[in-house]
C-alpha cells in the first residue's frame, strides 16, 4: 500500500516537473517553431534580437540594434522551425537611420559661387546649383587673361573659357549681375557652366529650391529671416529674372530661412525657423524650434503642422527684445522701427538708428540652436540639415553642421549628429551616384549613403528536420542602392539591401549569419536595426 502511494506521488511529482519545465521553456518553444501559416520572420526590437542569438561576436545589443564593438563582427541567429517544409524567398537588412557615412571634401560648389549654396538634380547628368556670384579678388579675372570660344560635351552651345578651372559661360552667363542669385549647371560635377543671374536684389535671399513640370521654384526670405516668398522660373539659361508670385507663406514667427521638399504626394513642406525661444541674435540667428507648414501647390494655404524640430529647454514666461539689422531697411512698411538704445556692434548698429526688434520668450538652461535648414527623402527617411550653434558656444568657429531625422515627415525629427567647423547654410543633393552635403565654407562633405559597409549574410537550411543545417547558401554582400525618382529633386529611391534564396532546397528549419565589417574611416558603423526573412506560403 505505502509502495504504491510512493509510485503515484512519484509520478504526480514527475507530470507536475515536466508542465512547469515546458511552461519555463514554452517562450522559445513559441520562438523556434511555427506553423506553416507563418511567411516572414522579423526581428527589429530589444527583445526581438535578444531571443534570436545562437552566436554572436564583437557586438552588442542596445535600444533594438546590433551594434559591432570592433572592426569585425559577427551574429548568428537561432534556428527558425516549422511543422512543414518552407521555401526561403529572400532575407532583408535595415540599418540605422543616423547617417553618419559622411567625408570631408573640397568645395564641390564652382569657385566663384558665394553665399549659401542651393542645389538641385533633375535626374542623370542634370546639376544646378545657385548661389551669389562671388567677385571677390580670388576670383577676379586677370588683365592678361583672354576669353576663348569652346564646346563642351553635353552642352549645344558655344561656350567661352575662363580663368577658373573647369568653369565655362553660357552667353546668358555674361549679363551683368542683378545682385541676387546666379545658376550654375554641371552634367558631371565636375565641369560647371554659368548661366547667370536668376534672382535680383529684392529677392536676393534664396533659401531652397523645388523643381515640377518644368519648373524651378526658387523660396527667397523678404525681408532677411522672413516670410518666404516664391519666385517661378521657367528658364534658367537666359540670364533673364523669372515671375515673382510674392509672399507664399505667412510666417507668424520670427525668422524663416526655410528648407522646401515636396513629398511623393506632392504636397510642399517648408520647413522654417522659429526664434520666439531665443533672442536669434546671439546664436547666429539660429534657434531651437522649427516651424513646419505643408500645401499643395507650394504658393497658397500653407498650414501650420507640429514643430519638425522641437528642441527647446523650459520656458521662463519672461519676455525680451532683439534687434534685426534688416527688416526696418528692407520693408519699413511691414517691420517699422524704433531708435537702439544702445550700441550692438555685432550687426553694426549704433545707440539711435533706427531698427526693428523680434520678441522672444527667454528659456532656462541656454538652448542648442538650429537653423538654415535643407531636406531630402531617401526611401521614405526624411532628412533635415541645418547649421548647429551648441549652447555655451559663440563665434562661427564652434558652429557645424547638424542633421536630424524622421520615418514620416508630418512626425517630429530627431537628431543625429554634427559634422564640419564653421557657419554651414547648408544644401543636400544626391549626384552621380553619392550624396553632396554643400555648405558656404571651405569644405563640403559626400558621402554613400546611409547604408554603411560592409555586411555580408549566408543562409542555411535544415532539410532533414533534426534540428541542424544540412545545408549553406553562398556568402553575399548586401547593400541599399539609391537612384533618382523621375520628377522629384529631393526625393532618392531606395532599394533596400536584400539576398534572395532561389537556389536553396526547402526545409524545415532556417538560420542566418551576418558578418559586419567597418571599412570607413569616419564614426560609422555598420549599425543593424531590422533584419526579415520572408517564406514561400
Amino acid at each position: 500500500m505505502k509502495t504504491k502511494n510512493r509510485i503515484q506521488i512519484s509520478n504526480a511529482f514527475l507530470l507536475a516537473f515536466t508542465t512547469l519545465l515546458f511552461v519555463a521553456c514554452g517562450v522559445q518553444q513559441a520562438q523556434n517553431i511555427d506553423s506553416s501559416k507563418g511567411n516572414t520572420w522579423t526581428i527589429e526590437s530589444q527583445e526581438d534580437w535578444q531571443a534570436n542569438i545562437a552566436e554572436k561576436s564583437n557586438l552588442e545589443i542596445t535600444e533594438g540594434k546590433v551594434i559591432p564593438t570592433e572592426k569585425e563582427a559577427v551574429f548568428k541567429s537561432s534556428m527558425k522551425k516549422f511543422t512543414k517544409k518552407k521555401s526561403a524567398k529572400s532575407i532583408t537588412f535595415s540599418q540605422s537611420a543616423e547617417w553618419l557615412n559622411w567625408e570631408q571634401i573640397p568645395t564641390a560648389a564652382p569657385a566663384n559661387l558665394g553665399d549659401a549654396p542651393v542645389a538641385l538634380q533633375l535626374g542623370d547628368g542634370n546639376y544646378w546649383m545657385f548661389g551669389k556670384y562671388d567677385t571677390r579678388k580670388k576670383n577676379k579675372r586677370p588683365k592678361d587673361f583672354k576669353s576663348k570660344d569652346t564646346t563642351l560635351i553635353g552642352y549645344d552651345v558655344v561656350l567661352k573659357t575662363t580663368h577658373l578651372k573647369n568653369q565655362f559661360d553660357a552667353p546668358a552667363g555674361l549679363k551683368k549681375t542683378k545682385k541676387g542669385y546666379h545658376a550654375w549647371h554641371s552634367i558631371d560635377m565636375k565641369n560647371w557652366v554659368h548661366y547667370g543671374p536668376i534672382s535680383d536684389m529684392s529677392s536676393r535671399w534664396v533659401t531652397s529650391a523645388e523643381y515640377i513640370d518644368g519648373k524651378f521654384y526658387f523660396y527667397y526670405d523678404f525681408p532677411n529671416d522672413q516670410d518666404p516668398h516664391l519666385l517661378i522660373d521657367e528658364n534658367l539659361t537666359d540670364g533673364l529674372i523669372g515671375k515673382k508670385m510674392g509672399m507664399a507663406f505667412k510666417d507668424p514667427s520670427d525668422g524663416s530661412d526655410c528648407a522646401v521638399i515636396r513629398d511623393l504626394d506632392g504636397n510642399f513642406h517648408i520647413i522654417a525657423e522659429d526664434w520666439s525661444p531665443i533672442d536669434a541674435s546671439t546664436h547666429a540667428w539660429d534657434s531651437p524650434l522649427a516651424t513646419h507648414a505643408v500645401s499643395k501647390d507650394g504658393f497658397n494655404d500653407f498650414k501650420i503642422l507640429n514643430p519638425a524640430v522641437d528642441e527647446r529647454t523650459k520656458p521662463t514666461g519672461k519676455f525680451a527684445e532683439y534687434a534685426h539689422p534688416h527688416w526696418f531697411k528692407e520693408d519699413p512698411d511691414n517691420y517699422p522701427g524704433k531708435a537702439s538704445p544702445v550700441d550692438i556692434p555685432r550687426q553694426r548698429i549704433k545707440k539711435g538708428d533706427v531698427v526693428s526688434f523680434g520678441k522672444y520668450e527667454i528659456h532656462e538652461p541656454e538652448q542648442n540652436s538650429f537653423g538654415d535648414w535643407a531636406s531630402i527623402s531617401i526611401g521614405g527617411q526624411y532628412y533635415l540639415f541645418a547649421d548647429y550653434d551648441p549652447a555655451g558656444k559663440t563665434g562661427g568657429k564652434h558652429m557645424s553642421v547638424a542633421w536630424f531625422t524622421s520615418d514620416n515627415i508630418n512626425k517630429q525629427f530627431e537628431f543625429c549628429g554634427n559634422i564640419g567647423q564653421g557657419h554651414p547654410d547648408p544644401d543636400i543633393m544626391f549626384a552621380e551616384g553619392k550624396y553632396y552635403l554643400l555648405t558656404q565654407t571651405r569644405n563640403d562633405y559626400v558621402s554613400s549613403g546611409p547604408w554603411v559597409e560592409t555586411v555580408k549574410v549566408r543562409m542555411g537550411v535544415d532539410t532533414t528536420n533534426d534540428g541542424l543545417v544540412n545545408e549553406w547558401s553562398d556568402w553575399q554582400v548586401v547593400k541599399e542602392q539609391y537612384d533618382y525618382i523621375k520628377g522629384f529633386s529631393k526625393q532618392i529611391e531606395k532599394t533596400p539591401a536584400q539576398m534572395n534564396f532561389s537556389d536553396l532546397p526547402k526545409g524545415y528549419g532556417f538560420q542566418f549569419e551576418v558578418k559586419m565589417t567597418d571599412t570607413t574611416e569616419n564614426e560609422s558603423k555598420p549599425i543593424l536595426d531590422k533584419v526579415v526573412v520572408s517564406f514561400d506560403k
